[in-house]
């Protein structure tokens, strides 16, 4: 069936982005109002068409796009998260360039085309585009190190999109078809493989897996947070793992040694991602390795093979994105208004910024896996993957579940310190007063917190039943064992008992006393920040080599290819100099070799 929605909704973004190009730097409102407008625009577009799929858009005898269950809800998550993170931008940049809504417009009109392309060609065009619109959005207010981050995250992205594309041509070779809805291949040949680990990878670089991750602390500590929270957050996760989803669900059929290498994968992203995120000292750093753990999940429920676990790999991106946007855009608000995301030098911040500190609160939990919040429900369905697998065919399964619960209890430990070291903690001495962000911060990021609560509590009613199971064509009933609303009627039981018991049982006078630190005066001791609470964790001699590893940049394949590739083009730098005679030389030369071949044949 032809309809056009679906060709407006990726082009509306692009031509837009376009004219806010165009626009200069007089015109900031305009170009402002003209974002804003379109992507709510492309927000019901989305609706409209997840509510009506499938759709499909013809041209040239070929189907160019279509929106099928997976498709229809990466366009419908992408659009959503883009409008709230444009909201979020308005009060947190005070004069952002026009082109800043140009590149945002254009990011969000090629992520839509990325999720809505049939076509392997357009596929292709659109991913580029979007791994330039990174560079470009990282590095738009300038300095060194925001350059430099945008720099590798175009290397990165860029090199491992020519793999992606030798994946394409050689899914093509194999099927005779450029438009997905033909390609069926099964894993029984080495093409077959090379071509499906090829897509893989550019998945794995655009989500942010070990070993192609280092971009994405970098971008985290370096960029302006609407764009970490816009792209390595959000969209950059949304195409990684639906470019994953599709080429395990839909373009081929997952075997025993693609599953184990996806398992594998994952589970080292989990351990060594939360391990890096536990030391550090920079709240966005930290964030940043927290968002390539998370992906490690996502990772271990697709490599499941099993219904219940990619779906839950498919509901942990979403609620990923929910909850690591929401502690992106809430580690901006504090650096707004503390001016700084240095742990040794924030603290105390949860009575000047309540909402903001609720807000962290929520998403830290969810994140963390703590029920009844959404965090813990696709975690629970990933497990539940990974014990699906267990038998002879996959004797390991104890090891990506270890991984995966280990994981967890780490995540949690890294955010009791985000927390103790943002809000808890004491505040620094001669700080100026701080008072809550503006409505236009804190109001974005708490939605996305009341969401990881909707999402928890209702999650088989809402999230899976209605976006994550007809995106992958399973039964509801098929998928696991949680009742959690019963849980929160559980957890919510105990509070209020706990509330009861203490109004109860607690004395009728009090006796108040100085703070009791070992003898000393807590006053007059140093302020702890929180950040050192795992410090003496790198002297353990069994992790003390991986973050050795880390800081020489031996867990970094950037850096492990930077020196040897910048040897070569040294050299070939050194030969092709501009000067005729030396080019006159290795023409002879060339010649020479040519005549050699033809005479030896």
């Amino acid at each position: 069936m032809n309809t056009d929605p679906l060709m407006l909704l990726v082009g509306l973004p692009v031509a837009s982005g376009l004219v806010c190009l165009a626009l200069g730097r007089k015109l900031v409102a305009l170009a402002k109002g003209i974002s804003l407008a379109v992507t709510v625009t492309a927000t019901a577009g989305s609706l409209y068409v997840f509510i009506n799929k499938p759709l499909s858009f013809e041209a040239f005898s070929e189907t160019l796009f279509k929106a099928d269950g997976l498709s229809a809800l990466i366009a419908l998550a992408a659009s959503a998260f883009s409008l709230i993170i444009l909201i979020y931008s308005f009060g947190y940049m005070n004069k952002p360039p026009s082109r800043y809504f140009g590149y945002f417009l254009i990011t969000l009109g090629a992520s839509l085309g990325v999720a809505l392309s049939c076509n392997v060609i357009l596929l292709m065009v659109f991913w580029g585009i979007v791994a330039s619109m990174l560079f470009l959005l990282v590095s738009i207010e300038g300095g060194s190190g925001a350059a430099s981050a945008a720099k590798k995250a175009l290397i990165i992205s860029g090199g491992t999109d020519a793999v992606m594309m030798f994946g394409l041509c050689a899914m093509s070779v194999m099927t005779g078809a450029i438009s997905m809805d033909k390609m069926h291949i099964q894993l029984s040949g080495p093409l077959s493989y090379a071509a499906f680990f090829s897509l893989a990878i550019a998945a794995f670089a655009k989500a942010g897996v070990v070993p192609l991750h280092s971009w994405i602390p970098d971008v985290a500590e370096k960029a302006p947070v609407p764009v970490t929270a816009l792209l390595p957050a959000s969209l950059d996760k949304l195409l990684g793992i639906y470019l994953l989803t599709k080429a395990s669900l839909h373009l081929f059929k997952i075997n025993g040694i693609s599953s184990f290498a996806l398992l594998s994968i994952g589970s080292a992203t989990v351990i060594i991602a939360v391990m890096m995120a536990l030391v550090q000292h920079d709240l966005k750093r930290l964030l940043g390795y927290h968002a390539v753990s998370q992906v490690g999940y996502m990772v271990i429920g697709i490599g499941t093979g099993n219904p219940i676990g990619m779906a839950g790999g498919l509901f942990h991106m979403l609620n990923n994105v929910m909850y690591k946007s929401c502690l992106f855009m809430i580690s901006g608000a504090v650096e707004k208004k503390a001016g700084t995301s240095d742990l040794d030098k924030l603290g105390g911040l949860a009575k000047a910024m309540p909402i903001t500190f609720l807000s962290c609160l929520v998403a830290s939990l969810s994140i963390s896996g703590i029920p009844p919040f959404n965090g813990f429900v696709s975690k629970w369905m990933i497990y539940q993957g990974i014990i699906g697998t267990a038998g002879p065919k996959d004797p390991f399964w104890m090891v990506w579940l270890s991984a995966a619960m280990f994981g967890s209890a780490l995540t949690v430990a890294s955010f009791m310190k985000v927390l103790h070291a943002v809000f808890m903690g004491r505040a620094p001495v001669n700080r100026p007063q701080i008072k809550e962000a503006p409505l236009s911060m804190w109001l974005p990021s708490a939605i996305l917190a009341a969401g990881c609560i909707i999402f928890g509590v209702f999650a088989f009613q809402i999230p899976v039943s209605i976006l994550i199971a007809p995106s992958i064509g399973i039964p509801f009933g098929y998928l696991g064992t949680w009742s959690p609303i019963g849980a929160t009627m559980l957890v919510l039981a105990g509070i209020v008992m706990g509330v009861i018991a203490y109004f109860i049982l607690r004395p009728g006078v009090f006796r108040k006393a100085d703070a009791f630190v070992g003898g000393e005066d807590a006053e007059s001791m140093e302020r702890l920040s929180g950040t050192d609470f795992y410090n003496t964790i790198k002297d353990v001699k069994a992790v003390a080599g991986l973050y050795k590893s880390e800081e020489k940049g031996d867990l970094d394949l950037y850096s492990l290819v930077k020196r040897p590739i910048g040897m070569l083009t040294g050299f070939l730098q050194y030969v092709h100099n501009g000067v005729l005679p030396s080019y006159m030389v290795w023409c002879l030369l060339g010649l020479m070799g040519m005549f050699i071949v033809f005479m030896t044949r």
